[in-house]
């Protein structure tokens, strides 16, 4: 199989299904359900958009669909609902991390994941945290929990995501993402900046030799997380702000820049730099250099941001540093947006489940969400019918009619119809849908 077939829909969904057979995962001999069929089943929710379970098990027992799902994703026995939240439960998030690294090994191999580069040899990789359930009854022993004065609960679940992003890329390649939850016995909250620790070290021990700049907003712009960022020999562009780095703004306020002024397009960039600024009174010795940027547009219109970074600042490089650093805003945009947005329902309850349910079915959406992007970048023909349909929810609702019509042979042949509908068709498709062969 070339490399290009790998990044296929058909090759894309073998990966992830060789991933999952390699997982240890529990017994389950009570069942003649596999693990790899729950979990491709799983996927299969998300990647064709079902708006809910309700109507994947509704689907699930007709010949089509049966014969859909195992030609496409190789589900020999597709689960009920109720049985797939309950065997998906017990399972942990890390035991969904393989395919997201396998994937991003072939693209890699590719070549593809070059056009990802910055000043030459690093990728950008974009963090942030979000918000997937919130309710004042359902909930499990993992959820966060926050008493409100008039005695109320609410019970949530929220990630931290982060993906490789280009200032010029539509396309961001999604990493596994970091359930933000308690732990077992943990009755504290877990919060943000431990979840970013583990999504660090994780991504920094499945990509070891990774050149890569980490972007992230002024909540990172902490003595422990750079240090951290240092000891992991992650670079980084992050971004600051008065109300939260005080001494900094003073400090700078008092020292001489380094001015450097752009116009492009009638567009006005303005940068004042600072070497060797002390991070806060607390941690004087530890110096960043900051970039501080106007943008000022026709009209009057004007944004300020300000940025820490290890890098050295010159005339040559602040414009490329800013777009970098700009491109942050891609892991909102491009990546929670999309999910939200874009017919992934991200914040619809699938089903919360008393262990990791939650956490898993967003694992398996972002997968679902990493498998397309990968395929928008590396295969021409997913292209054109990505082109053709142009948003991702009027796709996928083709799609899901594609998907009940008729019981296809692979991904290629569904996109080549899905592309022309009038071109070549396969048997019977005038006649009764083919009968999937057991």
């Amino acid at each position: 199989m070339g490399m290009k077939k790998h990044l296929s829909a058909d090759g894309l969904h073998k990966i992830v299904r060789h991933s999952f057979y390699r997982e240890k995962l529990p017994d389950y001999s009570g069942s003649n359900i596999s693990w790899n069929d729950c979990m491709m089943s799983g996927l299969a929710v998300f990647g064709l958009k079902f708006p809910s379970l309700l109507q994947y098990n509704d689907a699930r027992t007709e010949a089509v669909i049966k014969g859909n799902l195992k030609h496409l994703y190789g589900v020999q026995i597709a689960p009920s609902d109720t049985c797939m939240r309950e065997r998906l439960d017990e399972l942990t998030p890390n035991q969904f991390r393989r395919p997201f690294k396998k994937i991003f090994a072939h693209l890699q191999r590719s070549k593809l994941l070059e056009r990802f580069k910055v000043f030459d040899e690093y990728y950008l990789l974009s963090i942030d945290g979000t918000g997937q359930f919130s309710s004042k009854k359902v909930h499990c022993e993992n959820c966060g929990i926050k008493m409100h004065k008039n005695g109320e609960v609410t019970y949530y679940h929220q990630m931290l995501g982060g993906a490789i992003v280009h200032p010029d890329e539509k396309v961001v390649i999604p990493i596994a993402p970091e359930p933000i939850v308690k732990g077992d016995g943990d009755n504290k909250n877990d919060c943000e900046r431990n979840a970013s620790k583990r999504l660090l070290k994780d991504f920094r021990r499945e990509h070891p030799h990774l050149k890569t700049i980490v972007i992230e907003d002024a909540l990172a712009a902490n003595y422990p997380h750079l240090s951290l960022l240092d000891e992991l020999k992650l670079a980084y562009i992050i971004g600051v702000k008065p109300g939260d780095h005080k001494y900094l703004f003073d400090w700078i306020e008092h020292a001489k820049a380094e001015e450097y002024v752009y116009t492009r397009e009638q567009t006005k960039h303005i940068f004042h730099c600072y070497h060797d600024v002390p991070l806060n009174d607390a941690h004087h010795d530890y110096l960043v250099n900051v970039m501080e940027y106007w943008e000022e547009k026709p009209g009057g219109k004007t944004q300020h941001f300000t940025w820490v970074t290890r890098f050295e600042l010159s005339k040559e490089n602040v414009f490329s540093l800013m777009r970098a650093a700009r491109s942050r805003w891609k892991i909102e945009n491009e990546t929670f947006n999309t999910l939200k947005n874009q017919g992934y329902n991200f914040e619809h309850n699938y089903g919360h489940g008393k262990k990791n349910l939650c956490s898993n079915f967003t694992m398996l959406m972002t997968l679902a969400f990493l498998i397309d992007q990968a395929q928008w970048l590396a295969c021409d023909l997913f292209k054109k019918v990505k082109e053709k349909y142009k948003r991702w929810s009027t796709l996928y609702e083709r799609v899901r009619n594609f998907f009940t019509c008729v019981v296809w042979t692979n991904w290629e042949q569904f996109f080549r119809l899905l592309l022309d509908p009038e071109g070549q068709l396969p048997p019977n498709w005038y006649g009764m849908p083919i009968t999937a062969k057991e």
